[in-house]
């Protein structure tokens, strides 16, 4: 199942089961954020914070961080307003340690099917969209081109990224606005303003899951791949049952080393 969002210092609860009633509420404020999570969730635990370092990474929980003077991310409300919120978990003022506090920062990105575009759902369960005025809201229940947005890498900046409309127009930040920063997607190029830094969670960025998958195949004994094999194993011979876990290949390896033990079990009788 999947995992609900939770932040740094929470402590953790033990969940205890109740009869469900007619009078649950459904709106109870929380910390928690329970999202459905994309194909690419396996299900692991870490739930730290990293940098997306490029479009085809971004899945998952993830905060849109704003070029503004004080860092902030982009967020929405619960009724669909979009803002820029301040950061407050950012290690001495490094945005490439951003992380959120609040799930109105928080965003699930998800890929839109047959597109190489994403959607966005808000801690509410609606979608960002930009209309044709580049006005945004978080309204929307259902996913249509207002609701997809294009991540394309800002040149001469592999940290940033700006996210481009379907009216091929990007979202940016105007903070000349006398009521704060104001975030549109009408800006016809790709500028400072335009340029975003995306944090994920770990757990879904493909690489450090790669990585992840990889070390989990490693992880077999020398006792359990001698029980497999069924005698005492070389050091090369370990070294090489290891690395077929990870190529994929274990068990046409495992069968030809079982099959020249018994060959040689009787040669030598």
């Amino acid at each position: 199942m999947p995992k609900a969002l939770h932040f740094k210092g929470d402590k953790k609860v033990k969940k205890r089961k109740k009869a469900a009633g007619p009078y649950d509420a459904e709106d109870a404020p929380s910390k928690q954020l329970s999202t459905t999570a994309p194909a690419t969730d396996t299900g692991g635990d870490d739930d730290s914070w990293v940098s997306a370092d490029a479009p085809s990474d971004i899945s998952g929980p993830i905060v849109i961080v704003l070029p503004t003077d004080t860092p902030a991310c982009l967020a929405c409300d619960a009724n669909g307003k979009v803002f820029a919120s301040t950061l407050e978990n950012i290690a001495e003022g490094d945005l490439a340690t951003a992380e959120p506090h609040d799930v109105r920062q928080v965003f699930v990105a998800n890929r839109v099917a047959g597109t190489e575009s994403l959607s966005l759902k808000g801690h509410h369960g609606r979608y960002l969209s930009c209309n044709k005025y580049g006005i945004l809201s978080a309204n929307a229940t259902a996913i249509s081109p207002e609701e997809s947005f294009l991540v394309i890498p800002v040149p001469d900046n592999s940290s940033a990224f700006s996210l481009q409309t379907a009216r091929d127009q990007f979202l940016s930040i105007d903070e000349s606005a006398t009521s704060g920063p104001e975030i549109r997607g009408d800006a016809e190029s790709i500028t400072f303003n335009t340029a975003f830094r995306i944090r994920m969670q770990a757990r879904f960025k493909p690489r450090l899951k790669a990585n992840k998958e990889e070390r989990a195949k490693e992880k077999i004994s020398r006792k359990e791949l001698e029980e497999l094999i069924g005698r005492r194993l070389e050091d090369d011979e370990v070294r090489k049952l290891k690395k077929a876990r990870r190529e994929g290949n274990f068990h046409e390896t495992a069968l030809d080393m079982k099959v020249k033990s018994s060959h040689d079990k009787y040669a030598s009788m």
